[in-house]
Formats: C-alpha cells, structure tokens, sequence
C-alpha cells in the first residue's frame, strides 16, 4: 500500500476532453501524482509557504478576473512566481482566452496549459473522482470477480475448486463476469472496494479441459463488465466432514482487504451441489442483511426464541490467503 500511484497527463487529457493550448514535452511522460487540485486564491497574492507542487492548478472566471487587476508587468510576475515552483500542468476552464502573460511563464518554466469549456466546479469533481480511482491502493489477488444481481462477489479459493466453472455458470444465467484469474482491487475510499481485470487478460476465461475462451465473444457483451465494487468475498473449499459448517447464518464473518473490512461466506463444494444457485442466493441474501433484514433473526421471533444480539464479540475477521 505505501507504492506511490501516478497517470500521465495524456490519460487526463483523453479522460477529460481537454484542449491542449501549450505542451513543452511529450504528455505521456508527464506523471501526475496526486488525486488533490489547487484552485490559487491566497497564492496569487504571493503566500507560497505550503503550495503543493504535484497537484494540477485551475484557473477559472475568480481567477481570471483577478488577474485583471493588474498590469501586465505585474501580471507576468504574479504568474511567473507561481510557475516557477513547477506544477504539473495548468487547467483554464469556461473557454476563458488565457492572458499571453500567462501563456509566457508557463512557456518559460514548461508548464501544459490545458482548457476546457466545462465549469470550474463540474471539472475539478470529474478530476477528482477519476484520480480517486486511478491513485487508490491496490493489490491484485487471484480469484473471480463476478456481478450477481447487483452485488459485486469475490470468489477465492483454492486452484482447482471450482471458481472458472461457477462463473460460467453464472454468466449462463444472465450475471456478469469482471475478472478471472487475476484480479485488481482498488480501495477507492474508507468503505468501498473496486475490482476490476488486468487490461491484457480482460474477458479471458481458464476452463480446464477446454483452454483458454473469450467470454464476451462467446457469451455476448452483456455478460461482461470492466469494474464493478466488491460487496462481498465467497471462499469456495472442498468439503470437511471434520468442520462444522454455518447452518443458520448468524455469524458475521469479515475479511480484510486494503484495510476494507469485507463479508465473507464459506461455501463447502462436494458432488451434487449447484454452486451457481447457492452464489445467488448468497447475493440476494447479502442484499437483503444490506437493507435490514435477517431471516435467522424472523425465525427466532416466529418459534418465540430471543436471537443472539450483534455485539464485536460475534464479529469475525477471518485472515483469508488469496
């Protein structure tokens, strides 16, 4: 988690359709690496002390008009001092013509200078969301991805249980498939996890037996989809007659990923058991517990039975080895 992230400013431009005005160098090697922008208020009037060089400036109609104030020679000055601490590159939104000072001291100190017909407003949040997710910590791990009504599951275990065949399964009854094999899971903030495929193996299924399939190409491209939050992580191991299985569902197992605390459900697989339906069911009932409700805790009021409260001591973390 401490390996430190960055997009090329290529990806930004392509990302956000912005106009390219001034380019010093390539913008495939211009490295971006902070997910945090910097609208320059108190450092026009000089205060420099705590600017953050690896954040992207935007100028905008506040901006703008305040530059007019001055006099070009002062304006230059402003701009130049600004400039010279080396952002990544500068933003210019609503169309607005930037001064030629401006376009000077970016040229003297190589800065890009990008514009936008967009809001100043609407532009920093599209910016900000997209570095949140190309910045986030990640960690591929192996196992599959897939969507089941909406919920996104994680299916780990052991190399030959089942995972690929379960989730052809799946994607033959209409769920989606996001990763298999590999797969890269961003924490794009306290409480949310995004999975997706490594781009070069995107869409490819491992069927032992048959090889190497093309699952959108056989199935459709409504059987695929290239990310998708993971709500919850399904361990698939051969069954141990020696373990005692949950029966009722009243455990609250998690397991940490990223520093994301995640459900996790054991799922014993033996001859006989249709684990595409078992996975659903796990999904809608996931979906439910989400929204409210326990079925365990309804059977214990129906039969007049007083249901185990929640407390941390029912809470598990399982530490599961992907």
């Amino acid at each position: 988690m401490d390996k430190k992230f960055s997009v090329s400013l290529s990806k930004i431009i392509s990302e956000l359709e912005l106009e390219v005005s001034y380019m010093p160098n390539n913008p495939d090697e211009i490295q971006v690496y902070s997910k945090d922008i910097t609208r320059p208020g108190l450092e026009l009037t000089g205060f420099l002390d705590f600017f953050d060089n690896s954040r992207i400036i935007f100028f905008g109609n506040t901006e703008n008009s305040y530059l007019n104030r001055f006099s070009s020679e002062q304006r230059f000055h402003v701009l130049e001092r600004l400039f010279s601490l080396q952002p990544p590159a500068i933003i210019i939104t609503r169309n607005i013509i930037p001064y030629g000072e401006l376009t000077s001291a970016a040229e003297k100190y190589k800065v890009p200078v990008l514009r936008s017909a967009e809001t100043t407003s609407a532009l920093s949040a599209a910016l900000v969301t997209f570095m949140n997710v190309e910045l986030a910590p990640r960690v591929t791990r192996h196992g599959v991805l897939v969507e089941v009504y909406g919920e996104g599951l994680l299916i780990v275990g052991d190399s030959g249980v089942g995972k690929s065949e379960t989730a052809i399964e799946l994607i033959k009854r209409g769920h989606r498939l996001i990763a298999d094999d590999a797969v890269e899971i961003r924490r794009i903030s306290n409480k949310q996890l995004i999975g997706s495929a490594p781009e070069n193996i995107r869409h490819f299924i491992e069927l032992r037996g048959i090889g190497i399939i093309n699952a959108r190409r056989i199935f459709g491209m409504g059987s695929v989809k290239l990310s998708e939050k993971i709500d919850m992580v399904i361990n698939l191991e051969i069954w141990d007659n020696k373990k005692v299985y949950d029966r009722m569902g009243m455990s609250n197992e998690m397991t940490d990923i990223l520093g994301n605390q995640v459900p996790i459900l054991t799922i014993p697989v033996k001859p006989g058991r249709n684990l595409a339906v078992i996975i659903e069911v796990a999904a809608m009932n996931n979906r439910q517990r989400k929204m409210g409700y326990n079925a365990a805790r309804e059977l214990f009021s129906l039969l007049g039975l007083d249901y185990p409260e929640e407390d941390d001591t029912s809470t598990k973390v399982q530490s599961l080895e992907f």
